[in-house]
């Protein structure tokens, strides 16, 4: 099922990953303790400014900062949309 929603100028929609239940060593983190997640999948992207095009495409596992974005849902899952600038490395 595609999205209805398409980012404008330099904006990208990320699906966050999910965070981590467990750690290295086994144990398992508590939903209160959980750290929020700083990387996810690039889902769409806008098509840029006249003098910036996008590095990043559909389909990209990126890293971005903590506190990047603004947290959206849309048909009852979580996304990101953020300035291409928010967005760290492409891993």
């Amino acid at each position: 099922m595609a999205l209805k929603i398409k980012p404008l100028a330099d904006r990208v929609l990320i699906e966050p990953a999910a965070a981590e239940t467990q750690t290295a060593s086994g144990i398992i983190i508590p939903d209160t303790a959980k750290e929020k997640p700083q990387k996810g999948t690039v889902v769409a992207v806008g098509n840029g400014k006249k003098d910036h095009t996008m590095t990043v495409q559909v389909g990209d596992m990126v890293l971005y900062g903590k506190y990047a974005g603004t947290e959206l849902k849309l048909d009852g899952k979580d996304y990101l949309i953020m300035r291409e600038d928010d967005i760290l490395a492409i891993v």
